[in-house]
């Protein structure tokens, strides 16, 4: 396997880092800190770029709050310095990350994404009879970092890089050398970087009928009952013994009974929105609507903020659901 080298001048080119910024500010602008780096632009700029040569960048300066959508998790807002940081990082790390990717991988990936994975899995769950779900108890915070850094070593050989890389995955832990902060960009990279080496055991070594991995979340399909549950033993003894992670219990059950997966319920010829994603629609209807009547919101932010919740049912059997919760919420 090549190793990419020579890559910390890219990351710390300003052309690059002007770019970073860029992007970390999109959708930011009004935010204090994003206004305080921007008086000082050039200077903020030139400083990152003198941290990334030397390899000694300022990180772990996070904000910590607690969101419960759909569950409750502890999200780490990193420094607005760091954000520009982690995108500088990644324009010019994205291609070799991607390279190690398979196919079936569709969470934090350009062109993939949630939808791609609902469309892949509809497909499999009418071409097989049989389904095994698997999913990593407490994923982010079980991620062995120095596993993590030896994963990363065989994609990458620049030295300079390499130190930045580790000093992000230890300005944070759940417990001692585990655990990577939700809300990162780079940790979303780490995070399913983690898991590739997976995917390519089980493509390579135990090639099930189909697969889909979003992020932790693992769907294996084959018309062979007792194949499917052989392949899932072996894939968490793998899963167990090389990353050191823990899969919940097995999700093993015929097709016509249904896939939880994306907040989907699957069925060979339909698809639902699950418990859970029906009453975060509800909601957040409900709310967004109150915020009209109180006169907080226009017709036009309304329209914005409720576009990509009737994105998301729309890739379910809905329409009724959605016309009754929107009706009822209206009282027409």
């Amino acid at each position: 396997m090549k190793r990419e080298g020579a890559l910390i001048e890219q990351v710390a080119d300003m052309e690059n880092l002007c770019l970073a910024y860029w992007k970390a500010r999109k959708g930011k602008e009004g935010k204090q800190e994003v206004i305080t780096f921007v008086r000082d632009l050039d200077r903020n700029l030139s400083s990152l770029h003198n941290q990334i040569l030397c390899g000694n960048v300022a990180v772990g300066n996070y904000h910590y709050f607690t969101i419960y959508d759909p569950k409750e998790r502890k999200i780490c807002a990193a420094s607005f310095s760091e954000r520009v940081l982690h995108h500088a990082l990644m324009n010019v790390c994205h291609a070799n990350f991607e390279k190690y990717q398979v196919f079936h991988s569709y969470a934090s990936r350009i062109g993939k994404g949630t939808f791609a994975a609902v469309k892949q899995a509809a497909l499999y769950q009418k071409q097989y009879r049989w389904f095994l779900k698997l999913d990593v108890r407490k994923y982010f915070d079980s991620i062995d970092q120095s596993i993590l850094i030896s994963l990363l070593k065989r994609r990458f050989k620049d030295q300079f890089l390499l130190r930045i890389f580790t000093m992000i995955i230890g300005s944070y832990e759940t417990a001692s050398g585990k655990g990577l902060p939700i809300g990162n960009l780079t940790s979303q990279y780490f995070a399913n970087h983690y898991l590739a080496c997976a995917d390519h055991f089980l493509l390579e070594e135990l090639q099930p009928a189909a697969y889909v991995r979003y992020m932790d979340d693992m769907v294996i399909w084959d018309n062979d009952k007792n194949r499917l549950l052989q392949i899932g033993k072996l894939f968490k003894l793998f899963i167990a013994e090389v990353l050191f992670l823990q899969l919940k219990p097995f999700c093993l059950n015929r097709s016509e009974k249904g896939l939880p997966f994306c907040g989907f319920l699957f069925y060979p010829s339909k698809i639902r929105l699950n418990k859970n994603s029906r009453q975060r629609f509800a909601s957040k209807i409900k709310k967004y609507w109150n915020h009209v009547e109180l006169g907080e919101w226009s017709q036009s932010e309304f329209q914005l903020h409720i576009t990509p919740l009737l994105a998301f049912t729309k890739h379910a059997d809905s329409h009724g659901l959605r016309k009754n919760i929107i009706l009822n919420m209206t009282g027409e």
